[in-house]
């Protein structure tokens, strides 16, 4: 038998393959009873069904038989057909299949019931339109059980392969996955609030400029010089102004004598028109902020 390079059907792909016990298994009944169901292709002629087989054949060297699926749906019948036939917990059903629509391009989303590609708003899968309702109904899997898997797909995807392949379950892949999304939710409303108080630097961490702890820290410093510069404008004004306002009205300025006033100190047209000039400029800005 001439060796066949058949590629498998991206869905297909995500199946686990069948360990050396299960292909020794397979390949013992192949040889004593034949291959009694075909390997299904779809009509581009990829693996939809029967990859194990298919390696078993070719170490048999025998030549395998095809069939062409015809109906619509490949994607979830490739899925339906093989999680079905494996003995996969529910937990490893739900994350193939999450695994599988996400490379499809598509996302579960469980609290509506439907699969829409982010980037489109479509509602409907490629070549099925199936809905996360059917996914259940065909493979036996709790929408509950997808939502949970999707969870881990979209904030512990490092978790991914290890719930496939059973070294962790997914209840324990949901937990950490749950963590990290109320981290990111958290980090989000920070940022949320940042944005509010300082679009720029909220611009700055979204662009990855910034960390979001930095851009607080570097908010709170600019926030606590304003606060001193303020403080030490009142100072000043409180310090100034009401002295000046005590003199109006007195002799003290036909008292006024130069030779006495302190060094750097004296009192000049050109001060006085200053002073004038800055007193304007108070009452202008007191109207603006309807001070007292």
């Amino acid at each position: 038998m001439r060796r066949l390079v058949i590629e498998s059907h991206p869905t297909n792909s995500m199946i686990p393959a069948l360990d050396e016990d299960d292909l020794a298994v397979l390949m013992h009944d192949i040889q004593e009873n034949g291959l009694l169901q075909p390997i299904v292709l779809d009509p581009a002629g990829r693996i939809l069904d029967g990859r194990g087989r298919m390696g078993a054949c070719e170490r048999l060297r025998i030549e395998p038989v095809f069939v062409t699926y015809e109906g619509t749906g490949t994607d979830i019948y490739s899925l339906s057909v093989n999680l079905k036939r494996r003995s996969f917990s529910k937990g490893v059903c739900a994350m193939i299949t999450v695994k599988a629509r996400a490379n499809l391009g598509f996302e579960a989303c469980p609290d509506s019931g439907q699969e829409a590609r982010p980037d489109s708003g479509q509602d409907a899968c490629p070549d099925s339109g199936h809905t996360v309702r059917e996914i259940e109904e065909q493979l036996g899997v709790a929408r509950a059980v997808i939502g949970r898997a999707n969870v881990v797909w979209r904030y512990a995807p490092e978790l991914v392969d290890s719930v496939i392949s059973g070294d962790i379950g997914l209840d324990r892949a949901y937990e950490t996955a749950r963590e990290k999304k109320a981290q990111t939710d958290s980090a989000e409303a920070q940022l949320a609030k940042l944005r509010s108080a300082d679009p720029a630097l909220a611009d700055r961490v979204a662009e990855g400029e910034l960390t979001l702890p930095g851009a607080w820290a570097e908010l709170k410093a600019r926030q606590e010089e304003e606060l001193r510069q303020r403080r030490v404008a009142t100072n000043l004004l409180c310090e100034t102004l009401p002295s000046l306002a005590q003199v109006r009205g007195t002799n003290a300025f036909s008292l006024y004598d130069p030779d006495l006033a302190p060094p750097g100190r004296a009192v000049t047209r050109e001060v006085i028109e200053n002073a004038a000039s800055a007193l304007a400029e108070a009452a202008a800005v007191w109207e603006e902020r309807d001070l007292p």
